[in-house]
């Protein structure tokens, strides 16, 4: 939460430095998609659809439409960094698969986009 009011602010000034009234919005290149066993789920739900939830993922890897992959550090649940254009997209690639489709996962999805503020960079090698 921390990093990203930081963003923000930092995005907001940039736009305000630039005579904009609202902050640039940045490109979505990809959804960041963070799922969770459900309150109440137990690790034996989830492992009993596991190979059928692998079987589905991998293709999608091989696709490339998940970019990335990553198990939480905590141990509850995996990371995706998928390549969609939106998080309608995200949404639907990840209700496809056999964990979403039980209703055993909280899922969240983060549209995600190149770092707005990199452009002031550019912006400041142009002028000089």
């Amino acid at each position: 939460m921390k990093i990203e009011m930081s963003y923000l602010l930092l995005a907001f000034a940039t736009a305000m430095a630039q005579g904009q009234s609202t902050p640039p919005q940045p490109k979505i290149t990809g959804v960041l998609t963070i799922l969770a066993p459900k309150p109440g789920v137990t690790p034996e739900q989830v492992m009993k659809i596991m190979p059928a939830e692998i079987r589905a993922t991998v293709p999608l890897y091989l696709d490339g439409k998940i970019q990335q992959w990553f198990t939480r550090g905590d141990g509850r649940g995996v990371i995706f960094i998928l390549n969609c254009k939106d998080v309608a997209e995200a949404r639907a690639l990840i209700g496809s698969l056999p964990l979403s489709q039980a209703n055993l996962m909280d899922e969240q999805f983060i549209p995600v986009g190149p770092l707005l503020p990199l452009g002031i960079l550019l912006r400041d090698t142009n002028n000089k």
